[in-house]
């Protein structure tokens, strides 16, 4: 049997912290700027955790991946609505947009892991 934890992105912690850690991290930190930054910023967050969500779904085929890859390049459109002012979501749309994706990303892979197991 093939070992596809020692393909899996999540299995150091240094390509966790890069692959989507600092992305998170960046995405909190532009929280207070402006929404020009604040949308550049959070696409390109939302660009590379999803690409690593991916490539690593197809690298060890871990589970939670195949879905919250999909979510997480997703969620760039309502980011690039609501920053560049085409999407209304009040004045509270960065904080929905922010727990959109946090929720949605830990529902993901919660729920996708305890269905279908951790790799496939």
């Amino acid at each position: 049997m093939i070992d596809r934890s020692s393909k899996d992105l999540l299995g150091t912690m240094r390509n966790s912290i890069l692959a989507w850690w600092l992305p998170l991290g960046a995405m909190l930190v532009a929280i207070p700027l402006g929404d020009g930054v604040k949308t550049v910023i959070w696409v390109a967050a939302l660009a590379w955790m999803g690409g690593a969500c991916v490539a690593n779904s197809r690298r060890c085929g871990r589970v939670h991946c195949r879905y919250t890859g999909p979510f997480l390049l997703a969620m760039i459109l309502p980011v690039l609505g609501h920053g560049s002012g085409l999407l209304s979501l009040g004045e509270q749309g960065w904080l929905w947009l922010g727990l959109t994706t946090g929720l949605g990303m830990a529902v993901i892979w919660w729920l996708s892991e305890r269905m279908l197991g951790q790799y496939r």
